[in-house]
């Protein structure tokens, strides 16, 4: 991504924004709530068009490939996964439509076969019959990751896959993903809003600021995750200390409203 420019009504929302994405690398996203996290991740699945600027995938300008293409490239798991009145074998399915050809109708058995090898990676083979209606929050986001998965894609991009869930649930999601990551080469860009989760799982920061709606710091989760990175652009007393156990940094909030002597 190079020069990335992206405005609404006059106002803008991202404003120069570059950076680029290693192959195997985990990237998270972070930022206060209107830092243009999510516009972000739009322009790179064409859902809003940048008023400037280029977003590139293996050397292919995204503006000049189609949905299909793009699909072939880069999938997707948005925040909110609605539940819909098919079977999660099917839903998982839908992954595999770039992949038809004209005049196809139903799937190969290809495409079954990569469906199940998805879902039993996933851990949600055993759902494979049951309504997306009547399985959990969780379970529906692992089936979303299982969906994105059966497109094959080099780029993974993900919105958020951990609001909403507890933690076993959280650390369920980031785990599989790291996990995916190393078996499967893939390449990972995540938009989280928790960066203590943000620090432990992921490889490198990208740090977008509300007021200049620039990207603030960049680098690994040491070099951003300063007390006074967050503080200036979080606008929030914190404190920042080594995690007891990886090391990694760990941000804690300080109540201002009862102070500790």
């Amino acid at each position: 991504m190079k020069s990335l420019n992206f405005g609404y009504k006059g106002a803008s929302i991202l404003k120069d924004i570059s950076f680029c994405i290693n192959p195997e690398e985990f990237v998270a996203v972070i930022g206060p709530n209107g830092s243009g996290k999510t516009t972000l991740i739009k322009t790179i699945l064409k859902h809003e068009i940048p008023d400037s600027g280029t977003i590139q995938i293996l050397e292919n300008d995204i503006s000049c490939l189609s949905s299909r293409d793009l699909a072939m490239h880069i999938s997707a798991v948005m925040q909110a996964i609605d539940p819909t009145a098919m079977k999660v074998r099917d839903y998982v399915l839908l992954g595999r439509m770039p992949f038809f050809r004209k005049y196809q109708f139903f799937e190969t058995r290809q495409d079954l076969d990569i469906a199940q090898k998805y879902m039993e990676l996933t851990g949600i083979a055993h759902l494979a019959d049951s309504q997306m209606t009547q399985i959990s929050g969780g379970e529906r986001q692992l089936c979303a990751i299982a969906k994105a998965l059966t497109q094959e894609p080099d780029l993974l991009v993900l919105d958020e896959p951990t609001s909403h869930l507890d933690i076993t649930h959280q650390k369920t999601i980031l785990d599989l993903i790291t996990t995916l990551k190393k078996e499967l080469s893939l390449t990972i860009l995540m938009v989280l809003h928790d960066l203590n989760l943000a620090a432990e799982y992921a490889d490198r920061l990208i740090l977008l600021s509300k007021e200049t709606k620039t990207i603030f710091s960049s680098g690994t989760p040491e070099d951003v995750l300063t007390q006074n990175h967050i503080q200036t652009v979080y606008r929030t007393q914190i404190k920042v200390e080594p995690n007891p156990v990886t090391g990694k940094p760990w941000i804690f909030i300080i109540n201002d409203m009862n102070p500790h002597e």
